[in-house]
């Protein structure tokens, strides 16, 4: 077990989502993010599975078909889009995404921001949390509004790089009057 390695991993994500957060005015956020990974159901499990290269609910994964420490920290997260999920009131439908407030939305970009760079140490570049959101397909299971707002914070750091994008967050999403970004984007979508 790498405990002390998993521990720094941890302070070092968490600081640079407390950054992140801090930048764009959502203190509370910045300093209570991730702290399950605290927790022992998710810390024992990620010194057990520690690399220092990828998250360890992976190799969790890799080993046993599921990450159990996945399971609980999803669960405690509003930061996570998984969190989101919930029964359709309409008959045949299942389980759904639902549409997650905008500061937890933001607080999901600074986190993706974090782990690209806490995982690619020295090398990070601003395309590598776009890169890595396109190498899966969460998209799918996101809500439409959840979605898009992800899809263009993560296009617009690729494209203008963290101060742009942390001064956009904060004039345009977190302190603008209800309903205008999404329905902006999406006039801007069609042009």
């Amino acid at each position: 077990m790498k405990v002390i390695e998993h521990f720094r991993t941890i302070g070092a994500h968490r600081r640079l989502v407390r950054a992140g957060c801090f930048a764009v005015g959502l203190y509370f956020q910045g300093l209570t993010h991730d702290l399950s990974k605290y927790s022992p159901d998710e810390f024992i499990v990620g010194a057990k599975y520690y690399q220092g290269f990828r998250s360890p609910n992976n190799a969790e994964r890799e080993d046993v078909g599921y990450s159990s420490a996945w399971l609980h920290h999803k669960g405690r997260n509003k930061h996570h889009y998984e969190y989101w999920m919930d029964y359709s009131s309409r008959e045949g439908e299942g389980i759904i995404p639902a549409r997650m407030p905008d500061r937890y939305i933001v607080e999901m970009f600074m986190d993706r921001i974090a782990a690209s760079k806490t995982y690619n140490r020295g090398h990070y570049t601003d395309d590598m949390p776009l890169e890595y959101y396109n190498s899966g397909s969460p998209g799918r299971f996101m809500e439409e509004y959840t979605r898009l707002l992800l899809e263009k914070l993560l296009t617009m750091l690729a494209e203008s790089g963290e101060d742009v994008c942390f001064e956009y967050i904060r004039t345009n999403i977190l302190n603008r009057r209800p309903g205008t970004q999404l329905a902006q984007y999406l006039a801007h979508r069609k042009e």
